[in-house]
């Protein structure tokens, strides 16, 4: 299939789009570049006028990806601090994001989610069903001091 090439201001608008329609980090717009075939000496040029225009913005992106993550599919810190790492971005973002999540509600969903795990292993012995708990937590990106202060304070039944 033979693409059709776009110039550089028909780039620049369909990144517009794209920026537009969500949140956008820079891998994801460069990724976007390689897609729509632009070639690689104007990638950064298109990324420097989308920042300018405000369409991409690293920090935004990052507070809007850890906020979503915690409280759509209740991830703890250490697996959004992955992700963003992942998506490239830079430790000062990744800080400033994880420091908009609420502390008092990421306990109350850690809390939660443990009780509603431990709750679904009633078939389990006690100590089976309080080390897949904890798994549960960690794998959901929990820090594991906080994980197990919580598993060795309360009774989750």
């Amino acid at each position: 299939m033979y693409k059709k090439k776009l110039t550089k201001e028909q780039a620049f608008q369909k990144l517009k789009h794209y920026c537009g329609y969500q949140e956008r980090c820079h891998l994801e717009v460069r990724q976007k570049l390689y897609d729509l075939a632009i070639p690689k000496k104007e990638h950064d040029e298109i990324i420097s006028m989308l920042i300018t225009e405000n369409y991409l913005n690293e920090e935004r992106f990052a507070v809007a990806f850890a906020s979503g993550r915690f409280r759509i599919k209740q991830w703890g810190r250490v697996k959004i601090k992955y992700e963003l790492k992942q998506k490239e971005i830079s430790e000062y973002c990744i800080k400033k994001a994880l420091k908009q999540i609420n502390e008092e509600e990421y306990i109350q969903i850690l809390e939660k989610l443990a009780k509603e795990k431990y709750a679904s292993l009633k078939n389990e012995q006690y100590l089976v069903r309080k080390k897949k708990t904890v798994d549960h937590l960690l794998q959901k990106g929990y820090e594991a001091e906080k994980v197990n202060d919580l598993i060795n304070k309360n009774n989750l039944s």
